[in-house]
Protein backbone atom coordinates (compact mmCIF):
# COMPACT_ATOMS: atom_id res chain seq x y z
CA UNK A 1 0.00 0.00 0.00
CA UNK A 2 1.86 3.14 -0.84
CA UNK A 3 1.54 5.45 1.53
CA UNK A 4 2.97 9.47 1.21
CA UNK A 5 5.53 8.91 3.84
CA UNK A 6 9.54 9.50 3.23
CA UNK A 7 11.39 9.36 6.54
CA UNK A 8 9.73 12.00 9.09
CA UNK A 9 7.99 13.71 6.43
CA UNK A 10 4.37 13.50 5.32
CA UNK A 11 2.06 11.45 6.84
CA UNK A 12 -0.36 7.94 6.17
CA UNK A 13 -3.41 8.50 3.50
CA UNK A 14 -6.19 6.41 5.06
CA UNK A 15 -8.28 7.19 1.85
CA UNK A 16 -10.75 7.49 0.57
CA UNK A 17 -7.77 7.52 -2.93
CA UNK A 18 -7.15 5.52 -5.48
CA UNK A 19 -4.71 3.07 -5.25
CA UNK A 20 -4.24 2.65 -8.58
CA UNK A 21 -3.21 5.59 -9.55
CA UNK A 22 -0.84 6.12 -6.78
CA UNK A 23 0.78 2.85 -7.43
CA UNK A 24 1.46 3.76 -11.09
CA UNK A 25 2.35 7.50 -9.76
CA UNK A 26 4.41 7.26 -6.61
CA UNK A 27 6.49 10.23 -7.36
CA UNK A 28 3.57 12.05 -7.41
CA UNK A 29 1.93 10.52 -4.07
CA UNK A 30 6.05 10.65 -2.85
CA UNK A 31 8.01 13.07 -4.74
CA UNK A 32 11.93 13.22 -5.04
CA UNK A 33 12.77 15.43 -1.93
CA UNK A 34 14.61 17.35 -5.23
CA UNK A 35 11.15 17.80 -6.67
CA UNK A 36 10.59 21.51 -5.80
CA UNK A 37 7.45 24.43 -6.45
CA UNK A 38 5.01 24.68 -9.32
CA UNK A 39 5.20 22.97 -12.80
CA UNK A 40 2.12 22.36 -15.07
CA UNK A 41 1.35 18.91 -15.54
CA UNK A 42 3.57 16.94 -18.31
CA UNK A 43 1.51 14.24 -18.49
CA UNK A 44 -1.65 12.37 -19.96
CA UNK A 45 -2.37 9.14 -20.60
CA UNK A 46 -4.52 7.92 -24.12
CA UNK A 47 -6.46 5.33 -21.43
CA UNK A 48 -8.19 8.71 -19.82
CA UNK A 49 -8.80 9.99 -22.98
CA UNK A 50 -12.20 9.85 -24.86
CA UNK A 51 -13.19 7.37 -27.19
CA UNK A 52 -14.59 7.47 -30.42
CA UNK A 53 -16.17 3.94 -31.98
CA UNK A 54 -16.85 3.51 -35.46
CA UNK A 55 -17.67 0.46 -37.26
CA UNK A 56 -14.04 -0.13 -38.82
CA UNK A 57 -12.07 0.85 -35.50
CA UNK A 58 -12.07 3.12 -33.20
CA UNK A 59 -9.95 6.37 -32.03
CA UNK A 60 -9.07 8.91 -29.19
CA UNK A 61 -6.52 11.85 -28.97
CA UNK A 62 -4.43 14.19 -26.65
CA UNK A 63 -4.46 17.38 -27.63
CA UNK A 64 -3.88 20.61 -25.85
CA UNK A 65 -7.47 20.13 -23.84
CA UNK A 66 -6.45 17.17 -22.39
CA UNK A 67 -2.90 18.14 -21.52
CA UNK A 68 -2.93 22.29 -21.80
CA UNK A 69 1.28 22.18 -21.25
CA UNK A 70 1.03 20.28 -24.80
CA UNK A 71 0.67 23.53 -27.29
CA UNK A 72 3.37 22.42 -30.35
CA UNK A 73 1.73 18.71 -31.10
CA UNK A 74 -0.87 16.88 -30.75
CA UNK A 75 -1.61 12.88 -30.99
CA UNK A 76 -4.31 10.51 -32.58
CA UNK A 77 -4.21 6.75 -31.12
CA UNK A 78 -6.01 4.94 -33.66
CA UNK A 79 -7.00 1.24 -34.69
CA UNK A 80 -9.04 0.16 -37.63
CA UNK A 81 -10.39 -3.72 -38.16
CA UNK A 82 -8.99 -5.46 -41.22
CA UNK A 83 -10.41 -3.33 -44.03
CA UNK A 84 -11.24 -0.54 -41.59
CA UNK A 85 -10.61 2.86 -43.65
CA UNK A 86 -10.33 6.02 -41.95
CA UNK A 87 -12.20 7.76 -45.05
CA UNK A 88 -10.40 10.01 -47.27
CA UNK A 89 -9.85 13.61 -45.51
CA UNK A 90 -7.28 15.61 -45.45
CA UNK A 91 -6.08 18.48 -42.74
CA UNK A 92 -4.94 21.68 -42.06
CA UNK A 93 -1.92 20.46 -40.23
CA UNK A 94 0.64 17.79 -41.36
CA UNK A 95 0.11 14.37 -39.83
CA UNK A 96 3.39 11.87 -39.15
CA UNK A 97 2.49 8.60 -37.81
CA UNK A 98 4.25 5.70 -36.26
CA UNK A 99 2.60 2.19 -37.01
CA UNK A 100 2.34 0.08 -33.35
CA UNK A 101 0.57 -2.65 -35.08
CA UNK A 102 -0.37 -4.41 -37.99
CA UNK A 103 -0.43 -3.58 -41.69
CA UNK A 104 -2.26 -1.00 -43.82
CA UNK A 105 -2.95 0.64 -47.04
CA UNK A 106 -1.87 4.18 -47.72
CA UNK A 107 -3.29 5.96 -50.37
CA UNK A 108 -2.25 9.96 -51.11
CA UNK A 109 -2.44 12.56 -53.75
CA UNK A 110 0.05 15.80 -54.52
CA UNK A 111 -0.80 19.07 -55.33
CA UNK A 112 0.47 18.30 -59.14
CA UNK A 113 -1.90 15.46 -59.59
CA UNK A 114 0.59 12.75 -58.75
CA UNK A 115 -0.40 9.59 -56.68
CA UNK A 116 1.02 7.10 -53.85
CA UNK A 117 0.09 4.26 -52.77
CA UNK A 118 1.99 2.16 -50.50
CA UNK A 119 2.01 -0.70 -47.79
CA UNK A 120 3.13 0.40 -44.24
CA UNK A 121 3.85 -2.56 -41.49
CA UNK A 122 4.94 -2.18 -37.61
CA UNK A 123 8.07 0.36 -37.18
CA UNK A 124 7.00 2.27 -40.53
CA UNK A 125 6.41 5.91 -40.14
CA UNK A 126 4.40 8.09 -42.84
CA UNK A 127 4.49 11.97 -43.09
CA UNK A 128 1.44 13.99 -45.54
CA UNK A 129 1.91 17.85 -45.61
CA UNK A 130 -0.69 20.04 -44.74
CA UNK A 131 -3.91 19.76 -47.35
CA UNK A 132 -2.86 16.61 -49.08
CA UNK A 133 -5.58 14.31 -49.11
CA UNK A 134 -5.11 10.64 -48.00
CA UNK A 135 -6.84 7.08 -46.64
CA UNK A 136 -5.44 4.37 -44.44
CA UNK A 137 -6.67 0.89 -44.46
CA UNK A 138 -6.51 -1.94 -42.44
CA UNK A 139 -5.14 -5.44 -44.22
CA UNK A 140 -5.14 -8.65 -43.23
CA UNK A 141 -5.11 -8.22 -38.65
CA UNK A 142 -6.02 -4.56 -39.09
CA UNK A 143 -3.82 -1.92 -37.89
CA UNK A 144 -3.20 0.43 -34.93
CA UNK A 145 -0.96 3.56 -34.98
CA UNK A 146 0.64 6.66 -33.38
CA UNK A 147 -1.05 9.83 -35.62
CA UNK A 148 0.82 12.92 -34.34
CA UNK A 149 0.17 16.73 -36.04
CA UNK A 150 1.79 20.01 -35.84
CA UNK A 151 -0.78 21.66 -33.89
CA UNK A 152 -1.64 21.51 -30.06
CA UNK A 153 -4.65 22.28 -30.56
CA UNK A 154 -5.45 19.83 -33.45
CA UNK A 155 -8.52 17.58 -33.47
CA UNK A 156 -9.21 14.48 -35.24
CA UNK A 157 -12.66 15.07 -34.91
CA UNK A 158 -12.49 18.32 -37.35
CA UNK A 159 -10.86 17.22 -40.66
CA UNK A 160 -12.09 17.88 -43.94
CA UNK A 161 -14.19 14.58 -45.18
CA UNK A 162 -15.01 13.35 -48.44
CA UNK A 163 -18.21 12.33 -47.13
CA UNK A 164 -19.20 15.31 -45.10
CA UNK A 165 -18.14 17.58 -48.50
CA UNK A 166 -20.81 15.84 -50.05
CA UNK A 167 -23.50 15.62 -48.09
CA UNK A 168 -23.20 19.88 -47.72
CA UNK A 169 -23.22 20.64 -51.11
CA UNK A 170 -26.26 20.67 -53.61
CA UNK A 171 -26.95 17.43 -55.44
CA UNK A 172 -27.28 19.89 -58.40
CA UNK A 173 -24.05 21.13 -58.36
CA UNK A 174 -22.33 17.88 -57.75
CA UNK A 175 -24.00 16.80 -61.04
CA UNK A 176 -22.41 20.23 -62.25
CA UNK A 177 -19.10 19.37 -61.60
CA UNK A 178 -18.74 15.69 -62.44
CA UNK A 179 -21.24 15.97 -65.60
CA UNK A 180 -23.57 13.32 -64.96
CA UNK A 181 -27.30 13.82 -63.47
CA UNK A 182 -28.51 14.77 -59.75
CA UNK A 183 -30.24 10.89 -59.62
CA UNK A 184 -26.56 9.96 -60.01
CA UNK A 185 -25.84 11.37 -56.30
CA UNK A 186 -29.01 9.47 -54.47
CA UNK A 187 -27.03 7.20 -52.14
CA UNK A 188 -24.27 9.28 -51.31
CA UNK A 189 -24.21 9.41 -47.62
CA UNK A 190 -26.17 11.71 -45.32
CA UNK A 191 -23.24 12.37 -42.72
CA UNK A 192 -19.58 11.95 -42.16
CA UNK A 193 -18.30 8.63 -42.48
CA UNK A 194 -15.16 9.06 -40.33
CA UNK A 195 -14.18 5.71 -39.98
CA UNK A 196 -16.36 2.51 -42.05
CA UNK A 197 -15.70 -0.62 -42.49
CA UNK A 198 -15.07 -2.26 -46.37
CA UNK A 199 -13.02 -5.59 -47.74
CA UNK A 200 -9.60 -6.31 -46.85
CA UNK A 201 -7.84 -4.92 -50.41
CA UNK A 202 -6.35 -7.20 -52.25
CA UNK A 203 -2.86 -7.45 -53.29
CA UNK A 204 -0.70 -3.86 -53.75
CA UNK A 205 -0.45 -4.19 -57.39
CA UNK A 206 -3.53 -4.94 -58.39
CA UNK A 207 -4.59 -1.71 -56.11
CA UNK A 208 -2.42 0.57 -57.87
CA UNK A 209 -3.92 3.57 -60.02
CA UNK A 210 -1.85 4.53 -63.27
CA UNK A 211 -1.64 8.55 -63.27
CA UNK A 212 -0.82 9.76 -66.27
CA UNK A 213 0.99 12.34 -64.35
CA UNK A 214 3.28 9.62 -62.46
CA UNK A 215 3.39 8.37 -59.42
CA UNK A 216 5.02 11.30 -56.72
CA UNK A 217 9.07 11.96 -57.24
CA UNK A 218 9.14 11.65 -53.42
CA UNK A 219 8.58 9.02 -50.40
CA UNK A 220 5.38 9.83 -47.84
CA UNK A 221 6.86 6.60 -45.71
CA UNK A 222 9.74 6.09 -43.82
CA UNK A 223 11.25 2.20 -42.37
CA UNK A 224 12.18 3.57 -39.20
CA UNK A 225 12.85 0.24 -37.60
CA UNK A 226 15.20 -0.43 -40.81
CA UNK A 227 17.79 1.92 -39.60
CA UNK A 228 20.97 0.71 -37.89
CA UNK A 229 20.61 2.50 -34.26
CA UNK A 230 22.84 4.37 -32.39
CA UNK A 231 24.15 2.05 -29.87
CA UNK A 232 25.21 2.96 -26.40
CA UNK A 233 25.80 0.94 -22.86
CA UNK A 234 22.54 1.64 -21.79
CA UNK A 235 19.97 1.11 -25.04
CA UNK A 236 19.91 2.33 -28.78
CA UNK A 237 18.24 5.54 -30.66
CA UNK A 238 16.77 5.59 -34.25
CA UNK A 239 16.34 9.37 -35.18
CA UNK A 240 14.32 10.46 -38.08
CA UNK A 241 14.05 14.13 -39.23
CA UNK A 242 14.35 15.86 -43.01
CA UNK A 243 17.86 14.43 -43.35
CA UNK A 244 16.79 10.72 -43.89
CA UNK A 245 13.06 11.78 -44.34
CA UNK A 246 13.22 14.67 -46.78
CA UNK A 247 9.23 14.94 -47.07
CA UNK A 248 8.79 14.94 -42.80
CA UNK A 249 9.56 19.20 -42.78
CA UNK A 250 8.03 19.83 -39.55
CA UNK A 251 7.88 17.10 -37.33
CA UNK A 252 11.27 15.00 -36.26
CA UNK A 253 11.45 12.15 -34.03
CA UNK A 254 13.46 9.49 -31.91
CA UNK A 255 12.64 6.04 -31.21
CA UNK A 256 14.52 5.23 -27.18
CA UNK A 257 15.37 2.08 -26.44
CA UNK A 258 16.72 1.84 -22.68
CA UNK A 259 17.74 -0.79 -20.73
CA UNK A 260 16.88 -1.95 -17.34
CA UNK A 261 18.97 -0.22 -15.49
CA UNK A 262 19.57 2.28 -18.31
CA UNK A 263 19.22 6.25 -18.47
CA UNK A 264 18.94 8.61 -21.02
CA UNK A 265 21.49 10.70 -20.07
CA UNK A 266 20.79 14.17 -18.53
CA UNK A 267 19.97 16.93 -21.49
CA UNK A 268 17.49 19.45 -23.13
CA UNK A 269 16.54 20.34 -26.50
CA UNK A 270 17.18 23.67 -27.96
CA UNK A 271 14.84 23.47 -30.70
CA UNK A 272 11.81 23.21 -29.19
CA UNK A 273 8.95 20.87 -27.11
CA UNK A 274 9.52 17.21 -26.83
CA UNK A 275 6.12 15.23 -26.88
CA UNK A 276 6.72 11.98 -25.67
CA UNK A 277 4.95 8.39 -26.23
CA UNK A 278 5.48 5.36 -24.44
CA UNK A 279 5.11 2.27 -25.80
CA UNK A 280 6.34 0.25 -23.77
CA UNK A 281 8.17 -0.69 -20.26
CA UNK A 282 7.87 1.78 -17.09
CA UNK A 283 9.54 5.24 -16.88
CA UNK A 284 10.56 8.02 -14.61
CA UNK A 285 10.98 11.65 -15.85
CA UNK A 286 12.47 14.82 -13.93
CA UNK A 287 12.25 17.76 -15.54
CA UNK A 288 13.88 20.99 -14.44
CA UNK A 289 12.02 24.18 -15.28
CA UNK A 290 14.34 26.79 -13.63
CA UNK A 291 14.25 28.95 -10.86
CA UNK A 292 14.56 26.12 -8.21
CA UNK A 293 11.63 24.11 -9.98
CA UNK A 294 11.60 20.26 -10.83
CA UNK A 295 8.97 18.14 -11.04
CA UNK A 296 9.09 14.23 -11.42
CA UNK A 297 6.84 11.92 -13.55
CA UNK A 298 6.36 8.25 -14.22
CA UNK A 299 5.17 6.75 -17.17
CA UNK A 300 3.70 3.26 -18.58
CA UNK A 301 2.75 2.12 -21.91
CA UNK A 302 0.27 4.47 -23.62
CA UNK A 303 1.09 7.57 -21.79
CA UNK A 304 1.91 10.78 -23.12
CA UNK A 305 4.97 13.11 -21.56
CA UNK A 306 5.30 16.35 -22.43
CA UNK A 307 8.80 18.69 -21.86
CA UNK A 308 8.53 22.50 -22.19
CA UNK A 309 11.06 24.05 -24.49
CA UNK A 310 14.61 24.02 -23.38
CA UNK A 311 13.90 22.46 -19.98
CA UNK A 312 16.45 19.75 -18.68
CA UNK A 313 15.47 16.73 -17.99
CA UNK A 314 16.14 12.59 -17.75
CA UNK A 315 14.71 9.58 -18.14
CA UNK A 316 15.18 6.12 -16.28
CA UNK A 317 14.26 2.66 -17.00
CA UNK A 318 12.23 1.51 -13.30
CA UNK A 319 11.18 -1.46 -15.09
CA UNK A 320 12.38 -5.23 -15.06
CA UNK A 321 11.72 -5.08 -19.11
CA UNK A 322 12.87 -2.36 -21.79
CA UNK A 323 11.29 0.95 -21.80
CA UNK A 324 11.22 1.83 -25.15
CA UNK A 325 9.10 5.19 -26.24
CA UNK A 326 9.03 8.27 -29.26
CA UNK A 327 10.19 11.99 -28.62
CA UNK A 328 9.25 14.25 -31.04
CA UNK A 329 9.14 17.89 -32.06
CA UNK A 330 8.09 20.15 -34.17
CA UNK A 331 10.66 20.95 -36.09
CA UNK A 332 12.53 19.75 -39.21
CA UNK A 333 15.85 18.52 -37.72
CA UNK A 334 16.48 16.75 -34.30
CA UNK A 335 18.73 17.82 -31.56
CA UNK A 336 19.45 17.44 -28.31
CA UNK A 337 22.32 19.12 -25.53
CA UNK A 338 24.33 16.67 -23.27
CA UNK A 339 24.82 18.26 -19.74
CA UNK A 340 28.23 15.88 -19.71
CA UNK A 341 29.03 16.82 -23.32
CA UNK A 342 29.01 20.57 -22.42
CA UNK A 343 30.59 20.29 -18.71
CA UNK A 344 33.72 18.57 -20.71
CA UNK A 345 33.77 21.23 -23.29
CA UNK A 346 34.53 23.82 -21.12
CA UNK A 347 38.04 24.90 -19.43
CA UNK A 348 37.99 22.47 -16.07
CA UNK A 349 38.84 25.46 -13.98
CA UNK A 350 35.41 27.74 -15.22
CA UNK A 351 33.57 24.40 -14.60
CA UNK A 352 35.26 24.17 -10.73
CA UNK A 353 34.31 27.61 -10.19
CA UNK A 354 30.60 26.65 -10.16
CA UNK A 355 30.77 23.16 -9.15
CA UNK A 356 33.52 22.40 -6.87
CA UNK A 357 33.49 18.79 -8.22
CA UNK A 358 36.14 16.47 -7.23
CA UNK A 359 38.88 14.16 -9.13
CA UNK A 360 36.74 11.23 -9.77
CA UNK A 361 34.28 13.42 -11.55
CA UNK A 362 36.40 15.76 -13.53
CA UNK A 363 38.33 12.52 -15.03
CA UNK A 364 35.08 11.05 -16.44
CA UNK A 365 34.31 14.15 -18.04
CA UNK A 366 37.63 13.47 -19.97
CA UNK A 367 35.80 10.28 -21.18
CA UNK A 368 32.61 11.85 -22.51
CA UNK A 369 32.04 11.05 -25.75
CA UNK A 370 28.20 12.15 -25.90
CA UNK A 371 26.43 8.82 -25.61
CA UNK A 372 22.23 9.38 -26.30
CA UNK A 373 21.72 6.60 -23.69
CA UNK A 374 23.93 6.71 -20.48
Amino acid sequence: MPQPLKGRLGASDPGPRNIQLDRQNPDLLTPPETDHGTIPNLKFSFSNAHNRLSSGGWAREVTARELPIATTLAGVNMRLTPGGIRELHWHKQAEWAYMLYGKARLTAIDQDGRNFIEDVGEGDLWYFPAGIPHSIQGLQDGCEFLLVFDDGNFSENSTFLISDWFAHTPKEVLARNFGVTESDFADIPRHELYILQSQVPGPLAADKVSDPNGPTPYSFIHHMLAQEPIKAPGGTVRITDSANFPIATTIAAALVEIEPGGMRELHWHPNNDEWQYYMEGQGRMTVFAAEGKARTFDFQAGDVGYVPFAMGHYIENTGETKLRFLEMFKSNRYADISLKQWMALIPPELLQAHLHLNARVMEALKKQKQPVVK
